[in-house]
């Protein structure tokens, strides 16, 4: 089952997209604890593309969210035409180092990355698209 959501690239639309994502996430049962991780990352690459993919202006981000192989897999994918931006090629930052020192930016990449079992990014025909996903353990 493939559901889709286009929506206006504002962070004030968070609320919606968690709320499109936590449906979906009911009506396959998906385990408490994964739905967390979910859902931090998705709010982490909506409130990216709503703050920086058509600064200062704004645009439509549509999000698909199936599972997949059997029900075995949840992928959620993002695409807007925003500027190309590869959240993948910057260096994780380094969380040894106290966060005060620590500079600004790539963080919630780094949490997604982690949560995720797999994050991939390509720029095709004008669009960003990028993809979460995570294996569904029940």
């Amino acid at each position: 089952m493939k559901k889709e959501l286009k929506i206006e690239s504002y962070v004030d639309n968070l609320t919606m997209v968690l709320s499109f994502i936590r449906d979906y996430l009911k009506t396959i049962d998906c385990p408490t604890k994964i739905q967390t991780q979910i859902a931090i990352s998705v709010e982490e690459i909506f409130v990216n593309i709503a703050s920086y993919a058509y600064y200062p202006n704004s645009g439509i981000v549509k999000i698909l969210i199936e599972s997949i192989r059997n029900n075995s897999t949840l992928e959620i994918t993002f695409i807007d035409s925003g500027r190309p931006f590869n959240p993948l090629e910057n260096k994780d930052p380094d969380i040894s180092i106290e966060a005060e020192e620590r500079p600004i930016g790539g963080l919630g990449i780094l949490m997604t990355k982690k949560a995720m079992d797999e994050v991939a990014y390509d720029f095709k025909e004008g669009k960003n698209i990028l993809v979460l996903r995570k294996i569904i353990i029940k």
